[in-house]
């Protein structure tokens, strides 16, 4: 619902700013987010994909509605650095370069705009990103004809000039520089807010408590709760392929506080089956006091024991549609040997 700088797509003078860069004309209706594409795809109303960079079929919930609604559509391209498991269902695969292969700059959740430079050519066909997307739009009729990474950042220094504008290549140097940085003299804000608020006061907003959507009951007396291990992250799309670190952990487990595990007749790495309303999967038992009794943790790393067979896509925050990954509802068997 954005352009560059959180600009919104829905402002006209926002809108006419980039259909005139740009030389199109553009839509001033937001899009879907991932939780509503998935349910449009099922009702038929998305025939096709394409997916950069991420890997929906490990991290988006409730694992069996999500393959339910991929297997519909029409057409599914992936562009990725690696065959993740979405990659491998994909009608195409379309070979992105890695971090190191390529040139760019990267804005982090801290507000720093950093350069990449590349160390090494990428392998095989492989190409960076903007180069795919160039060379399709060409291929599909509009003429998008850079010529380099570098060429695009000062596009978007142009067109985001309140956040961007005193940004180049050159001065980003090696720690870069924290947006907004409008100016050439400008050095960048490291803090927001620092002195004062944009607005004047700060302002503060009560909220009423709302429960989750799935509490403990008595036929799933267990909550649920998943998130990362230290050794890899999200889908372990790079982690995994790492030999160092999947050496680490190399599958999915869930953790039980040892007085449920005993309760259970449970012993540790014995492995136990979890079953949610939407489906059960098996997975070895961690016995540790790092969690709550009731309680029980999965990791979100694993292909072969995909966590989100649990968890819920109709339970999402109103306005960005997050699911509830941390909290769910589950049951615990000790598997019969």
């Amino acid at each position: 619902n954005v352009f560059t700088g959180y600009q919104p797509v829905a402002n006209p003078a926002v809108l006419k700013k980039f259909s005139d860069a740009w030389k199109c004309k553009l839509s001033d209706t937001p899009g879907m987010t991932i939780t509503d594409m998935i349910s449009a795809i099922d009702h038929g109303k998305i025939k096709a994909m394409y997916i950069i960079g991420e890997n929906p079929k490990l991290s988006d919930p409730d694992w069996n509605h999500l393959n339910h609604a991929l297997k519909k559509l029409d057409f599914l391209a992936v562009q990725d650095i690696f065959l993740s498991e979405t990659a491998q269902i994909a009608d195409v695969v379309l070979s992105s370069a890695a971090l190191g292969e390529r040139e760019g700059t990267f804005t982090n959740t801290e507000r720093r705009c950093a350069r990449i430079r590349k160390a090494v050519e990428p392998v095989g066909n492989a190409l960076s990103d903007w180069e795919i997307i160039s060379k399709l739009s060409c291929a599909m009729g509009y003429d998008m004809s850079y010529k380099s990474a570098e060429e695009i950042f000062n596009e978007i220094t142009s067109l985001t000039e309140n956040s961007y504008g005193g940004m180049t290549y050159g001065r980003l140097g090696i720690n870069g520089l924290q947006w907004p940085c409008p100016t050439q003299e400008h050095p960048g804000t490291p803090y927001l807010h620092k002195e004062s608020f944009a607005r004047g006061k700060g302002r503060f907003h009560a909220v009423d408590y709302k429960d989750p959507a799935e509490l403990a009951c008595e036929d799933y007396p267990f909550l649920l709760t998943t998130g990362r291990m230290f050794a890899h992250f999200h889908t372990g799309t790079m982690t995994r392929v790492s030999k160092h670190l999947d050496m680490e952990q190399k599958t999915g487990y869930v953790e039980i506080h040892p007085k449920d595990a005993q309760k259970l007749k449970i012993t540790s790495n014995e492995s136990v089956l979890l079953t949610s309303r939407r489906g059960q999967m098996e997975v070895p038992a961690r016995i540790t006091i790092d969690i709550k009794p009731g309680t029980v943790f999965l990791p979100i790393h694993f292909g072969e024991n995909p966590t989100n067979i649990l968890t819920s896509s109709t339970a999402f925050d109103p306005l960005a549609k997050i699911p509830e990954f941390k909290v769910g509802a589950v049951k615990i068997e000790k598997l019969i040997q």
